[in-house]
């Protein structure tokens, strides 16, 4: 038995492209589809997916032995998240009479890895492009993504500073042959530049994050079209099987990619969701010192990968709308190096004022890309006593000595967020003045602007509100809010909200205090 090692594929290609390779000839309609590493063959409920024959710094085709193992590769990989999609891989070989068909013997043409096909507009890039994307959905993905990530296999070898200064070389010769047709020079050569002062700046965290167990076997390529919802699941599928620099990643450079192409899609409020969601399953928060690093890197990416598929499209609008695309991630790679200043937000007040709904509103455009951290007095709570977020606590969960472990939990997860860098959002009923001056304080130690919200309306008001809840995080029911409207609240110098009318009238005038708070602070 011989094997091909031409890198011609116009019979492999011939031979996909045809019905009648997949019996029932005529009646049997074949979809193509093409990427600048792969071409997919849809075929009824199946789909089959050719490498092609191609060279890249970061991905090598060129032969038929490297599509087989990349093929092979990549059928054990998705199993790990996909194991119902990916079925089996089958060899194209030309017969003793000349004829082309799947396995058995004779000549090897190439080879594809099957697939179970699923419903295209499943793709999370589809849902997300006609508003299907669902809080709910995206709250599974991120808990799904945090499990894939504490499962994957340590590759302590890889990942570090070292990888990240050949990732930016990747980029830079990836980037380069579309200057200045594509991408102009100066602002390509500064993007580099700013890269490279990135990693100097993180080089410790990034190899003490290596030596941590931080970079894992991970899909390496996790963005909205390589996820799907099958049978009403998020599903991850299409993960980087042909470069282990590419996979053995930092999981949060693993998470970044899908936080990026929620951000490019203008999806700001879901890709703060994600990151908080996978931050409450995940113990990473100081590797956000690397975050904006990872998100323009991977946009960056975006950037070259989307020219060398606009190469390959033989439809000049498709071709156009490519270019166009790559050059929007470029300039997202540019602005996601400039996070700003860090800031801690408190928003204080009594049961039914609506504190979690206006920290998560306000959280997407607060600070660095995606935004704001959120800690929940609630949430850290339940943490304390191992229960879920809408799983109800016992009564001893509020005495005060537990109430001060929360609030002293929560101003040292604040700390060690502000000072990667990024802002945060801190929600709790901070009745007492000492509470509200601590965390100041905390904000002050770490040199982070601080604004306090307090958010008011009338009792009979909260009381409706409190009365009406349903799945809340919050266990506060009427007699707890009681016990509140009697609290000695002492003097309030944080910014006053009225919370008494409806979610948008509340969210509008907290963000007017807020941007009052921010100007008199300065």
């Amino acid at each position: 038995m011989s094997e091909a090692t031409e890198t011609g594929q116009d019979e492999a290609i011939a031979f996909l492209a045809s019905p009648a390779s997949y019996g029932a000839a005529g009646t049997t309609k074949v979809e193509r589809i093409d990427t600048h590493g792969a071409i997919v063959f849809l075929v009824d409920d199946r789909a089959y997916k050719l490498k092609r024959a191609v060279s890249f710094s970061y991905l090598d085709f060129s032969t038929v032995a490297k599509r087989e193992a990349a093929c092979r590769a990549e059928l054990a990989l998705n199993r790990r998240t996909a194991p119902e999609l990916y079925l089996l891989v089958q060899s194209i070989r030309r017969r003793a009479d000349g004829s082309i068909g799947f396995d058995g013997e004779g000549e090897i043409l190439d080879w594809v890895v099957v697939m179970r096909q699923f419903d295209q507009d499943q793709l999370f890039d589809r849902l997300a492009e006609r508003g299907a994307l669902s809080e709910t959905v995206l709250v599974e993905l991120s808990q799904v993504i945090a499990a894939f990530h504490r499962s994957a296999e340590i590759v302590a070898e890889r990942g570090g500073s070292a990888a990240m200064r050949a990732q930016i070389a990747s980029d830079e010769e990836n980037l380069r042959p579309a200057v200045p047709t594509v991408f102009d020079r100066a602002e390509c050569d500064a993007l580099v530049d700013s890269w490279r002062d990135a990693v100097a700046r993180t080089a410790d965290l990034l190899d003490a994050r290596r030596h941590a167990g931080k970079v894992r076997r991970c899909h390496g390529d996790l963005h909205l079209r390589n996820i799907c919802l099958w049978h009403g699941k998020p599903t991850l599928f299409d993960c980087i099987e042909f470069s282990e620099s590419i996979a053995c990643i930092d999981v949060l450079y693993d998470l970044a990619f899908l936080l990026m192409d929620l951000r490019h899609r203008r999806l700001d409020r879901f890709a703060n969701l994600v990151l908080n969601t996978y931050l409450d399953a995940a113990d990473e928060a100081e590797g956000l010192a690397g975050l904006p690093l990872f998100l323009s890197l991977r946009a960056a990416i975006r950037a070259h990968t989307g020219i060398a598929a606009a190469r390959t499209q033989t439809d000049q609008g498709k071709a156009q709308r490519e270019v166009t695309a790559a050059q929007s991630y470029f300039a997202m790679a540019q602005t996601l190096l400039r996070p700003g200043a860090p800031r801690l937000v408190a928003i204080g007040g009594l049961s039914g004022t609506g504190k979690s709904t206006i920290a998560r509103a306000l959280a997407p455009a607060l600070g660095a890309a995606p935004g704001a951290r959120l800690l929940h007095s609630d949430a850290i709570r339940k943490r304390l006593f191992g229960l879920q977020p809408h799983e109800r606590l016992p009564p001893n969960a509020y005495a005060p000595e537990v109430g001060a472990r929360v609030y002293a939990r929560q101003r040292d997860a604040a700390a060690t967020v502000l000072r990667t860098g990024h802002s945060v959002i801190v929600d709790a009923v901070f009745a007492r003045p000492e509470e509200r001056d601590a965390a100041a304080a905390a904000a002050q130690d770490c040199g982070a602007a601080f604004t306090g919200l307090w958010l008011t309306a009338p009792a009979e008001v909260l009381r409706r509100r409190v009365t009406r809840r349903r799945g809340d995080m919050s266990d506060a029911d009427v007699e707890v809010l009681e016990a509140q409207l009697g609290y000695a609240l002492g003097t309030i110098d944080w910014g006053i909200v009225d919370a008494s009318g409806t979610p948008e009238e509340c969210l509008r005038n907290a963000r007017a205090a807020l941007d009052l708070r921010a100007t008199a602070n300065r």
